[in-house]
């Protein structure tokens, strides 16, 4: 029992880690509009995340309950 409480933890870890990437290549995208950011490679997350609520919201119903479901699983409090 005791791996999986280590394991649940790396994953919330990675997770935490995945987010803060995401946010950070958000706030660098509006920074220098997407161009000629030194470290960061060729990634357009902003268009990435459109094309994905575009993607949800074009499933209508199915689309809100899928983002229901993985916000309720994000936020579980074990």
């Amino acid at each position: 029992m005791e791996i999986l409480t280590k394991i649940k933890g790396w994953a919330s870890a990675i997770t935490e880690v995945g987010i803060s990437i995401i946010a950070l290549g958000i706030v660098l995208e509006i920074l220098f509009n997407g161009q000629g950011i030194p470290f960061w490679p060729n990634i357009n997350i902003v268009d990435n995340i459109i094309a994905m609520m575009t993607a949800l919201s074009a499933q209508g119903l199915v689309g809100l309950v899928a983002v229901w479901v993985l916000y309720h699983i994000y936020n579980r409090k074990a």
